[in-house]
């Protein structure tokens, strides 16, 4: 896998992540000392769901948090370019499309830069600790943009810069250091977990995503900190 600093090439990305998926969820619970939920729940809220509402889920991985999306009453499609994962999701949903309670869930492959879907078609659009492994940021960011009906909402959750600078150090050491250790014990894939670390190292700090959320066309962007800017999440509005 290529450094964080360097270009992602995606066919290595998607392979990686292929890797990891049987065990992706339960290495990131272990790594994240059970926060991870914390996280995706505080994106969700963010959402604002409501019955009826078009999500789109992009880098959903396993469709774990696209179900509880589902759950809320919302139509969700669950889209990832790991093909590993989504069957990971598949295995675990048992069908498709998923008919809940509530709302509805199909699971669709999918790449970031060239989403598979028309323009203006979801009232919310959300992305959870995948922007950082696409190509082109902007390029992700422009498009999830384009299939946004107006008035939408997209939310990014994503690993961010711890605020208070004592914690941002021991922060960062645990991620070069113990993670990929405890990724060891408990990973099929361990080596993925050294890139992911480098790529939460190389990432933009809060106010620097939010300018490129800007660039690509979001409005009235704004973002609040988790766990001390461990996490970050980003809002912003279609028009």
């Amino acid at each position: 896998m290529s450094r964080a600093g360097l270009d992602k090439a995606p066919r290595e990305v998607a392979a990686m992540f292929d890797g990891v998926a049987g065990r992706y969820d339960l290495t990131n619970a272990v790594l994240s000392g059970g926060l991870d939920r914390v996280w995706r729940s505080a994106a969700a809220a963010a959402l604002e769901l409501r019955p009826g509402l078009r999500v789109l889920d992009l880098a959903a991985g396993t469709a774990t948090s696209s179900r509880a999306f589902a759950e809320a009453g919302a139509d969700v499609v669950a889209c990832d370019f790991s093909l590993g994962m989504l069957r990971e999701g598949q295995r675990r949903l048992g069908q498709r499309p998923l008919e809940l309670s509530a709302g509805r869930l199909v699971l669709s492959a999918g790449d970031g830069l060239a989403l598979p879907f028309p323009d203006a078609v979801f009232d919310r659009v959300t992305i959870s600790f995948g922007l950082r492994n696409v190509a082109d940021t902007r390029r992700c960011l422009a498009e999830l943009r384009r299939v946004t009906r107006p008035e939408g909402v997209l939310v990014v959750c994503e690993f961010s810069r711890p605020v208070w600078r004592p914690w941002r150090t021991v922060y960062l050491e645990y991620l070069m250091r113990a993670l990929p250790r405890v990724a060891r014990a408990v990973s099929s894939s361990p080596d993925s977990y050294v890139y992911l670390a480098e790529s939460i190292r190389a990432w933009p700090a809060q106010a620097d995503l939010a300018d490129l959320l800007r660039d690509a066309g979001w409005t009235r962007v704004g973002w609040r900190n988790l766990t001390g800017g461990v996490v970050a999440l980003h809002r912003g509005y279609a028009g």
